[in-house]
């Protein structure tokens, strides 16, 4: 099914040049760019993004909580707190600099980019994923750090895409194409 997904290319990945690998990545696999665009986010922008709802903010800090015992650190923070840590982090990291912004489309999408940028640990990556091939980070070094994982890319979740597309795009900012090889690969 032809569906969705917001791509940022985040501030990292703009420093290091890697704008045109990460464009390349998803059109080489049939993805389509339907809109995008350079912006400095501000933080009311930013804070649209990454929506820190209770819900959300438990979540967080929950997984963080379990990760941090899993390495044996004991943290005396609440779930919330961690989610509000952690949320403030993002915040600073997807503001310190330019993003790229992007809508892709193509035969389920947000699955197919999350699936070529590898996991959200780069660490963790398979070498052949966008993040393998790109970055080393881990949550370890970020938490050393205070810092939110340098990750280059955010690829939204199906669930969320078009809530997402809408904090970045107004709907007469996405173009509607046909790749000359859509025939091909549809």
């Amino acid at each position: 099914m032809i569906k969705r997904a917001l791509i940022l290319i985040k501030p990292d990945g703009v420093y290091r040049a890697l704008i045109g690998k990460a464009i390349g990545t998803l059109e080489d696999a049939g993805l389509k760019i339907v809109a995008l665009k350079m912006v400095r986010p501000d933080r009311d922008t930013a804070a649209k993004h990454y929506v820190a709802n209770d819900e959300w903010l438990s979540s967080v800090g929950k997984k963080t909580k379990e990760s941090y015992r899993e390495r044996g650190i004991d943290v005396p923070e609440s779930e919330i707190e961690i989610g509000k840590r952690i949320h403030a982090q993002l915040l600073d990291y997807l503001t310190s600099g330019p993003v790229v912004a992007m809508v892709v489309e193509g035969n389920e999408a947000p699955f197919v980019a999350r699936k070529l940028m590898g996991p959200t640990e780069p660490r963790k990556a398979d070498p052949s994923t966008f993040r393998g091939k790109y970055s080393v980070d881990s949550y370890d070094l970020g938490d050393k750090k205070q810092r939110a994982i340098k990750n280059l890319v955010h690829i939204s979740d199906e669930e969320v895409a078009e809530r997402e597309i809408g904090v970045w795009f107004r709907e007469s900012e996405i173009s509607g194409y046909k790749r000359a090889d859509e025939d091909v690969l549809y």
